[in-house]
């Protein structure tokens, strides 16, 4: 296994973390990406997370996406597809020259439905999703900083891919898990990343965010319209959090210092990190919000339940996207907006 080829497709910050962690493992990696993120790593990659592990790497083997040869570059044992939802399009042409018939890729993606893409482009491969729970930042050139907790959750199926890929990558900056429902794994995660539109519009870091009671009401709100959706389709969501997925809106809702009290681990991540959401904005990217908060709102009307306040929100972040609207609005604001 250790000497099967690894290519990270994709690689910005998640992706370059998980392709540093291989390469510590002792795996053979080659990393795809962006000019300007492989050339902060080509001097050595810093690994560090918010428990204060660190290991120091180099990877050789970075490709610029834009001016890579497939001719010169191997096939791929295991791709891990590791751009957002909204470049999977694209990437499925790019990375095609990668894919033989025993090539397995590893949609690395937030949000709902983008997997579906990469099976129908390619039917004959084994396809599983893969649940990334956690933020990472760059602090500087070339040191990537796991600043929140979670494991890495890797579809299982019949075969013993996800088990195998656990027992020679899991280590104390990466842990993972293996998931047999990851349906009802990713509508967890997308409760939790729902909160991901507001840190942007909020324009401050997540734990600020957290720590004002009438953003909170806001991301339960949107919570509980996710928890209406879920329900009318019998998933069970797991608990991915210290409570229950039916708990966190009550527990958002509560005055600042219960909050404060009852949701240490909720806030126990580093006070600079922001979501990939805010960064998107801020780089005048598009984002994935139909992904997110948008899969609400589809599932809602396929459902005939409504979703008032993910609709304001996606709504809202397209204005932003658009050039409409500006970040940086109180918790006040956010609220009474979407009442």
């Amino acid at each position: 296994m250790n000497q099967h080829q690894h290519m990270v497709f994709g690689a910005g910050l998640i992706g370059s973390y998980l392709g540093a962690v291989m390469q510590w493992r002792g795996l053979s990696v080659m990393l795809i990406g962006r000019r300007n993120m492989l050339d902060k790593l080509k001097n050595g990659i810093r690994l560090t997370d918010y428990q204060q592990h660190q290991q120091q790497v180099r990877i050789e083997s970075l490709y610029d996406l834009c001016c890579y040869s497939s001719q010169s570059l191997p096939n791929a044992d295991y791709l891990w597809l590791t751009v957002k939802c909204t470049g999977v399009q694209q990437a499925i042409v790019d990375l095609e020259p990668f894919v033989n018939d025993q090539t397995v890729i590893l949609c690395c993606q937030n949000g709902l439905g983008s997997d579906g893409l990469v099976k129908q482009a390619f039917p004959n491969n084994k396809v599983l999703r893969v649940m990334v729970p956690f933020n990472v930042v760059q602090l500087e050139n070339g040191h990537l900083h796991r600043g929140s907790a979670g494991a890495l959750s890797i579809e299982q199926d019949d075969s013993a891919i996800a088990t195998t890929l656990q027992s020679i990558l899991a280590c104390e900056l990466l842990p993972i898990e293996c998931c047999t429902d990851m349906q009802a794994l990713l509508w967890a995660k997308l409760q939790l990343n729902l909160g991901n539109a507001i840190n942007a519009i909020a324009d401050i870091p997540v734990k600020a965010m957290l720590q004002q009671r009438d953003f909170r009401r806001v991301i339960a709100a949107m919570m509980e319209e996710l928890l209406t959706v879920v329900e009318a389709q019998n998933i069970t969501l797991p608990r991915i959090t210290a409570v229950k997925a039916g708990f966190i809106p009550t527990i958002l809702r509560l005055p600042n210092v219960l909050f404060r009290l009852l949701a240490n681990k909720m806030l126990a991540i580093d006070p600079d990190v922001r979501t990939s959401m805010w960064w998107d904005l801020h780089q005048h990217k598009r984002t994935e919000i139909d992904y997110l908060n948008g899969e609400v709102v589809k599932w809602g009307k396929k459902l005939n339940i409504d979703t008032p306040v993910n609709s304001a929100i996606v709504r809202w972040i397209h204005q932003v996207e658009a050039g409409e609207l500006s970040l940086g609005v109180s918790a006040q604001e956010v609220l009474a907006k979407v009442r």
